[in-house]
């Protein structure tokens, strides 16, 4: 039985929005395992807009679910749409979109805060006992989200883990091509471009995540 996986997106490029190739390995992996996937984002504008040929910000205004469906292809849904019910598990792609346009934690930091509607659906996968997959950055979100005491990694960055370990998560180190699991909470992270130099390093840890979070979609088939 084909699994169905919410894919929430957070705008299209590294430096503002969903990091494109981690958002595309996903997507590759999930239809290569033959799960359904729905992409969601949020209907909100951009924190800012990002020249990523210069790195210089840009004096324009941009959507988070309109820049997203650049990598959907168009097939996407307002996130206010999505329903835990519909789902058998739940992945978000890293890029600093998730850190300004998922939550402000790029700004913030410890004393972040996650979007409204981010919060209240990866909340219900949480409370449901869905497996939940959080790439690159994205485990910075993890304590929002589970609470005091969630194991999860973004690889080996000292002042992101710290930030992390103060919001009351667990953060273990982890090596490019690996994922860390919170067991009890059915919950997987990698690092991806938190550590690696290519696009295959990046792939070989999220295979390995999308690998497993299908894995557990299945421990209570019958």
């Amino acid at each position: 039985m084909s699994k169905k996986i919410a894919v929430i997106l957070s705008g299209c490029g590294v430096y503002d929005g969903a990091e494109i190739h981690e958002s595309v390995i996903t997507l590759l992996r999930l239809d290569q395992r033959g799960a359904q996937v729905q992409c969601f984002a949020p209907n909100i504008a951009q924190l800012h807009v990002i020249n990523h040929l210069t790195g210089e910000e840009m004096p324009e205004s941009r959507n988070v679910l309109v820049e997203s469906a650049r990598i959907a292809r168009g097939n996407i849904k307002d996130l206010r749409e999505a329903s835990v019910e519909d789902f058998d598990a739940l992945i978000v792609p890293g890029g600093f979109g998730a850190a300004k346009n998922l939550s402000n934690f790029a700004v913030e930091g410890a004393g972040c805060t996650v979007q409204p509607e981010v919060l209240a659906l990866a909340e219900a996968f949480a409370e449901a006992g869905k497996p939940v997959g959080l790439i690159c950055i994205s485990p910075a979100l993890a304590a929002k989200i589970y609470g005091p005491g969630v194991t999860c990694t973004i690889g080996n960055d000292a002042d992101t883990a710290a930030a992390m370990n103060k919001m009351g998560a667990t953060h273990t180190e982890c090596a490019v091509g690996d994922i860390v699991e919170d067991k009890a909470r059915k919950l997987v992270s990698t690092p991806a471009y938190m550590l690696a130099q290519t696009i295959s390093e990046a792939a070989s840890g999220i295979n390995k995540l999308v690998d497993r979070v299908l894995e557990l979609t299945h421990e209570n088939d019958v």
